[in-house]
């Protein structure tokens, strides 16, 4: 004890993590196993508790299913179906216990490497002091120094052991009382308690001879012909309306063809009257350059 308590502080968090994990284990447990045994109680005395949610639930599967197929229903597969739909708690505390003996272990591995650290950080701290020229004064301290790297070992050796140890105590009790092991008695009895006792109860549309089977088959095809006759009428109702879109796009498509037609007749009118004016304009200044030479000639003679 007077080991523990002189422990670093970092060394007595990862052992009490690793108790206070292993006693949620613990109770855990004990809290699946129990529950598990009161719903096998409850199915094998053929008197279950009518509030259960998970029996009410299998049971309506089971009851909705029956109708329907008959005898050739599949009771294994609403049996796990209820089993992951209402029990989900229970199946996830089963998955926390099937890895908590990894858990510890590995929590006692982490408090090893960290307490070889500390020793590792200690021992490295007291040898350096051999650096110095006062060496003789601090041999006081060394044994101060050397406490310290062993209280890194003991949180080593006290972090795996208890680890191991809450490992091996976990996997005894997973041994003794096995949730797993009740889970699927639990499934057993359910799908023999629902094929035996509760299908009686039920009532089914499944044909229970010729004449039955021929007239479900014409009860079906008819059903299926109203049904394909409603898609096609829907089918056409859609293809209609469709098509009336279609028709508006088309319209609004044709103005716009028409406006851009427009458009290039009026573009070519307003080019050809361009090239007329280019023309006129160009025979103007030729004209204009003709009775400038001609006034400058006449202003040559006259100045002679």
């Amino acid at each position: 004890m007077n080991s523990f308590q002189n422990m670093p502080l970092a060394g007595q968090i990862v052992v009490f993590a690793i108790l206070a994990l292993f006693v949620l284990a613990i109770i855990l447990l004990i809290y699946v196993y129990s529950r598990y045994r009161y719903l096998i109680g409850c199915v094998s005395d053929n008197s279950p508790d009518s509030e259960n949610r998970f029996l009410r639930y299998a049971v309506n599967s089971f009851g909705s299913a029956y109708e329907k197929y008959g005898q050739d229903v599949n009771t294994p597969a609403i049996v796990s179906d209820a089993v992951g739909a209402k029990l989900g708690g229970l199946i996830f505390c089963e998955r926390f216990l099937n890895n908590a003996v990894s858990l510890f272990v590995t929590l006692g591995l982490f408090g090893t490497f960290l307490g070889l650290s500390l020793s590792v950080s200690n021992l490295t701290e007291l040898i350096s002091y051999s650096n110095t020229s006062e060496w003789l004064s601090v041999l006081d301290s060394v044994g101060g120094g050397l406490i310290s790297a062993l209280s890194g070992m003991g949180v080593a050796f006290y972090t795996s052991l208890v680890g191991a140890g809450c490992s091996i105590l976990l996997t005894i009790l997973r041994a003794v009382f096995s949730p797993q092991a009740e889970r699927e008695k639990l499934e057993t009895k359910l799908e023999l308690w629902l094929d035996h006792t509760v299908a009686p109860e039920f009532t089914t549309r499944a044909a229970k001879d010729d004449a039955s089977l021929v007239h479900q088959m014409i009860d079906g095809m008819n059903a299926a012909a109203e049904s394909m006759k409603q898609t096609m009428a829907d089918a056409a109702a859609a293809m209609s309306k469709t098509m009336d879109e279609g028709r508006g796009h088309l319209v609004a498509f044709n103005k716009t063809v028409n406006s851009f037609n427009q458009g290039v007749v009026d573009f070519k009118e307003v080019d050809y009257n361009l090239h007329g004016t280019v023309e006129r304009m160009d025979v103007a200044i030729r004209d204009l350059v003709r009775a400038v030479n001609d006034l400058r000639s006449l202003i040559e003679r006259s100045t002679r």
